[in-house]
């Protein structure tokens, strides 16, 4: 693909994204998991495509929280942070937000976002730490999801009424769309209906990304809190904008209300999403991911000789079925390797090149079921005697909050405990982007067991397709749609009124007749899953087509190269 024409770093921008937590790469640790991680990856492809596009988030300078597991999986928290001054660009302008009756003094850091294509994508990371401020009110950009409900707030407050200030500030005056990355940022409609007026004027500037498919995860904040922090006046024009419901505000109702476009981020969680707010039209862009990033350093090497303009142009990945399957078993065998001996500097457990290795990473909770795989634990030992060798690894953080997670955890290191060296298991802590990069590529099977319909989508297992690596999982989410049983990997079946232990049967049942008999006895076929895993589904689970659908749809983009204004008035 030819570079797209590109608008350079200071060129005006027609779309702002504002997420709460954006991921670029681990030394830069705004970001919490997928969602965060997904905006980075948008963002990333957005430059690579040079669409006029600003990114708005909060700087995080103590990030979230740094985890230790000690010996039975009991877990603890410590924040490292960082320093914006050592990676971004400081801007000159100040803005504030009005905060419990004073002024709270916000600057920005900017960091440009170079694409393949050219392109620049600059993201601004809001920031309180100023002298102009009270000691108090400099900790408010500091934790990522950290302290409580009014912290949340505040947080929130800065986002999206700092956020608009900030863009304006820059020299943004052309802003024709403002995308709502999960309703954390939904105030910002509250600040363009300061600034303009009317809820129809809101509605025709804003976009909105619903990720979470159960009530609970909606951001709610009771009126007296919303009082408090932001006025009388400001509380009483949410209530007409429509965002309080039952004596709270909805930051996920607002979102919806004011926005022209919704969308869910997989087809299932459309459904699911329809059926929750069954008054609002909600279309379905799936997520994507961005290849360039996920792609391991072998991988990418083998398909720059055999897949050529693949980083500009990742839907050249369909391509792949007709990589040679020996090329691709030895650059995933460098991956494997590498993954191993990263687990060993970690733990200290040096794991078997030859073994099938089983990949679980991603936040610890309840839903996610990481445990789900020892219901019968010793199921699990005579399956991996009798099928071939088989290993584990996990890794992720539980919220400090979330006890129900962290006992999770700890059942898993009890699992790993009874089973020893029969079936290895390995929790490796401190899950960040770069060790999901190197799980995402180093296993063989990626694993995922989400109780139905609770996981929205799941990125993770698409970083593994890009690199060959088949999903065992659910058939929730992505995999909905990026399933084709035996080809693209398995579904766990069952679930639902047949319970957990039907899911586990069915886990059970696939490993020991289908994945570990194919692995360990036929690395033809194996091959030919690997590869079609990457000409399926990486070719479509990237964030460039993603991004397309966005810019087509959501955007209003008469023109993919980005150059032409969006069209002023897209309707539902």
């Amino acid at each position: 693909m030819a570079p797209r024409p590109s608008p350079g770093p200071d060129a005006p921008r027609t779309i702002a994204y504002f997420s709460m937590e954006v991921g670029v790469e681990a030394s830069i640790p705004t970001y919490a998991g997928g969602l965060g991680v997904l905006a980075g990856d948008t963002l990333k492809a957005v430059a690579d495509l040079g669409l006029p596009v600003a990114g708005v988030t909060l700087v995080h300078r103590r990030g979230y929280f740094r985890q230790r597991l000690d010996a039975a999986g009991n877990q603890s928290e410590w924040f490292g942070g960082w320093s914006p001054e050592e990676r971004l660009e400081a801007l000159d302008p100040r803005v504030s937000v009005e905060i419990e009756g004073r002024d709270v003094v916000l600057r920005a850091w900017r960091l440009g976002l170079t694409g393949r294509g050219g392109g620049e994508v600059p993201v601004y990371f809001l920031d309180a730490d100023l002298a102009d401020n009270a000691e108090e009110d400099r900790r408010l950009t500091d934790h990522l999801y950290g302290g409580d409900d009014r912290y949340r707030l505040v947080q929130e407050a800065i986002l999206g009424l700092g956020g608009v200030a900030m863009l304006r500030a820059l020299g943004h005056v052309s802003i024709v769309t403002f995308h709502m990355n999960e309703g954390h940022s939904a105030l910002l409609a509250l600040a363009l209906h300061e600034a303009d007026g009317s809820p129809e004027s809101v509605r025709e500037r804003c976009v909105f990304t619903t990720h979470t498919p159960v009530p609970a995860g909606h951001d709610r904040f009771p009126l007296d809190l919303v009082r408090g922090v932001l006025g009388e006046p400001r509380t009483v024009a949410l209530e007409s904008l429509g965002g309080v419901v039952d004596g709270a505000l909805d930051m996920t109702r607002l979102a919806l209300v004011s926005s022209r476009w919704v969308n869910a981020v997989a087809v299932r969680h459309g459904e699911v999403t329809r059926a929750m707010f069954p008054d609002v039209r909600v279309r379905s862009i799936t997520n994507g991911v961005h290849a360039g990033t996920w792609v391991a350093p072998s991988i990418a090497r083998l398909f720059d000789s055999r897949v050529p303009d693949w980083r500009l142009d990742p839907f050249h990945l369909r391509y792949a079925g007709e990589i040679p399957i020996g090329e691709l078993a030895a650059a995933h065998h460098e991956a494997k390797r590498a993954l191993l001996e990263e687990v060993e500097v970690r733990s200290g457990r040096r794991l078997d090149e030859d073994a099938l290795t089983l990949g679980f990473a991603r936040r610890a909770t309840p839903y996610k079921r990481a445990a789900l795989l020892f219901t019968d634990v010793e199921r699990l030992r005579a399956i991996a005697r009798q099928a071939g060798k088989l290993q584990i690894i996990y890794a992720g953080k539980a919220h400090p909050r979330d006890e129900e997670g962290k006992a999770g955890i700890r059942r898993v290191f009890a699992a790993a405990a009874a089973l020893g060296d029969d079936v290895p298991v390995v929790w490796l802590e401190d899950y960040d982007m770069a060790l999901a990069a190197r799980l995402c590529a180093g296993v063989d099977v990626w694993l995922n067991t989400p109780i139905k319909p609770r996981e929205a989508s799941g990125t993770s297992g698409m970083k593994a397709a890009l690199n060959g690596v088949p999903s065992l999982s659910v058939a929730d989410g992505w995999w909905v749609e990026g399933l084709v049983e035996g080809v693209t990997g398995w579904s766990i079946d069952g679930g639902g009124e047949e319970g957990p232990e039907s899911e586990a049967a069915s886990l059970y049942a696939k490993l020991e007749g289908l994945v570990l008999p194919l692995f360990h006895r036929d690395p033809e076929a194996w091959g030919r899953i690997m590869r079609t895993s990457i000409a399926v589904n990486g070719s479509f689970f990237h964030a460039q087509r993603m991004v397309l659908q966005y810019a087509a749809h959501a955007w209003g983009f008469s023109s993919i190269a980005g150059v032409a204004a969006p069209e002023e008035a897209v309707r539902p």
